[in-house]
């Protein structure tokens, strides 16, 4: 999942990772309803609610993304992994691992080692 102020951001990080990993649902987030910058708390649990997956890998552009992205995450009951990291470069390394059905403790460690310090 791609959660992002701007939509072409959240279309073009989508449009890489589908390059990679065509079978896995990819949901977008991004911008406001009216074209303005921003991210919108409702858009973001729409898209987590609208995935088929009950684990979901979710990667934000700036800091109140992520935080409309952590309440989102808490009133939905899938497991939600948020992560801290460079937004495209993981977004697409967890397509791609899940695209040949790696295992979720493998996916986790990739992306733990891309968190931004």
């Amino acid at each position: 999942m791609i959660v992002s102020h701007i939509h072409e951001i959240g279309i073009g990080v989508k449009r890489l990772m589908e390059e990679a990993a065509k079978d896995v649902p990819i949901a977008v987030a991004a911008g406001l309803e009216d074209g303005e910058v921003g991210t919108s708390f409702d858009a973001i649990l729409e898209a987590i609610e609208a995935l088929p997956a009950e684990t979901i890998y979710a990667f934000y552009d700036l800091g109140s993304a992520k935080m409309n992205l952590e309440m989102a995450s808490e009133m939905s009951e899938k497991t939600i992994h948020i992560f801290d990291t460079a937004l495209v470069e993981s977004a697409y390394t967890a397509a791609t691992l899940l695209q040949i059905d790696a295992e979720e403790s493998v996916i986790l460690e990739q992306l733990i080692a891309l968190k931004i310090k």
